[in-house]
């Protein structure tokens, strides 16, 4: 059984669900369709959300309220037959009577979570009438009875094929199984999600779960490309990554993939392609466990980086001065990205910065600290391209002309990663799309 993940620009119109519905059942195998909230809903109940906390009720009422007419107006437009609209209008305001509740309702992090879920929960109800309308059988099933986080947020697998398998083997004969992304309980058993993106991360837990053949994440460009496409004019899709390579590229500013979502693929072998709605026939990528020839496949850039340098002569010579800098860190649950260290400084980067002033003001202790933030990185991708002295000679050729902050080389036999300051970003994707790519 396969898993198809569509996100929220697949289903963000009238007629692009239909050709989904289309899409699906163009290839006979079983499988279970993940759908993403509709484009823009998740913002908006963002947005709402963020009003409630600081009681701007008729803000967020309005929100509401705007949010309600498009859901009619999509429905209207997505069904040809009234008892489908009327249905559909029936179980699409059973969301918004909730959503309006919570205007009267003492708001808090429990009950933001419960109205984060509302857009998936709403997308896949309309899609599961509408294939009923196009007598498509399908069976929906709601993520919240098989999708689990830890206390630390971490995945449960075994729960989920064990939870899954169940319901599925209830349902023997459905072809067609369709249900949320994003969305899952959490250890108490409250609504909680996977955090934004987290469709993808959906599919391929499920994938991994079941033991799918493939799991397909179905987009809006065909593929990963080789650059940014909205900055570099040439680039292209690439047709073959590892599980290593494209897992480096959707953490470093890939924006195609859920960063979090190639562990699971890989752990359990389960085959990941990218495809585009608008054009189904095109190869797409195809990531897998299949590592080629050392070569670059890719350069992606992730922004909102800030950079801190501690410098310290107590650092000289002494040991378990690292230790703790970095349990600085984890105690603020903020990652790391980059390091880099010499005698008597480390200089490292963050993605995070909501804790940055409690965690300056615990560094001053141990010395000296300049803060650089609009910090981009800038992450070049292959399999063992370390292990080519030719490739990092293009890249230093590349940067003649551009200041860089740091680099990280060596670190991992699939990545170079550079950091430059956001101004910089551009000029150094074009730059090593020329050097790199010949194009």
């Amino acid at each position: 059984m396969k898993t198809l993940k569509f996100g929220g620009t697949s289903v963000g119109k009238p007629e692009r669900m239909q050709h989904i519905a289309r899409l699906i059942i163009q290839d006979p195998d079983p499988k279970i369709v993940v759908l993403s909230a509709l484009s823009g809903t998740t913002n908006t109940l963002v947005d709402i959300g963020e009003n409630l906390f600081e009681e701007k009720v008729d803000k967020a009422g309005q929100l509401i309220h705007d949010l309600h007419d498009h859901y009619m107006s999509f429905i209207d437009d997505l069904y040809s037959q009234d008892k489908f609209k009327e249905s559909a209008i029936i179980a699409i305001n059973e969301h918004f009577d909730f959503m309006n509740g919570l205007i009267a309702a003492f708001f808090n992090k429990r009950l933001n979570n419960e109205l984060l879920a509302q857009g998936e929960l709403m997308s896949t109800k309309i899609f599961s009438l509408y294939l009923d309308e196009q007598e498509i059988p399908s069976k929906l099933i709601s993520a919240l009875d098989f999708m689990y986080i830890d206390e630390d947020k971490e995945p449960d697998i075994e729960f989920t094929n064990d939870k899954l398998s169940g319901i599925l083997y209830q349902n023997k004969g459905i072809g067609i199984f369709v249900t949320q992304g994003y969305i899952c309980r959490n250890h108490e058993g409250e609504i909680d999600n996977l955090q934004r993106g987290g469709s993808d991360y959906t599919a391929t837990l499920i994938g991994a779960a079941i033991n799918a053949p493939e799991v397909q994440i179905w987009t809006d460009i065909d593929g990963m490309h080789n650059n940014d496409p909205r900055i570099v004019e040439k680039t292209y899709a690439i047709s073959n990554l590892s599980f290593n390579e494209a897992s480096e590229l959707a953490y470093f500013g890939a924006k195609i993939l859920h960063p979090s979502s190639i562990w699971p693929a890989q752990k359990y072998n389960v085959p990941v392609r990218l495809k585009n709605t608008m054009e189904p026939d095109a190869y797409g990528t195809l990531i897998s466990d299949i590592e080629e020839e050392k070569k670059i496949k890719a350069v992606a850039a992730k922004d909102g980086i800030t950079a801190i340098k501690i410098k310290s002569s107590r650092m000289l010579m002494a040991y378990g001065f690292l230790r703790k800098i970095f349990q600085i860190f984890e105690n603020y649950r903020t990652p790391i990205d980059m390091i880099s260290t010499s005698e008597v400084a480390v200089s490292l980067t963050i993605d995070d910065d909501s804790n940055l002033k409690s965690i300056m003001k615990e560094l001053k202790d141990f010395g000296d600290i300049v803060v650089d933030d609009h910090q981009t990185i800038i992450c070049i991708v292959g399999n063992k391209i370390v292990e080519k002295e030719e490739i990092l000679q293009k890249v230093f050729r590349a940067m003649e002309n551009v200041p860089v902050r740091m680099i990280s080389y060596g670190g991992s036999r699939y990545n170079i990663s550079i950091l430059v300051d956001n101004k910089f970003k551009n000029e150094t994707l074009r730059e090593l799309n020329k050097h790199i790519f010949n194009i």
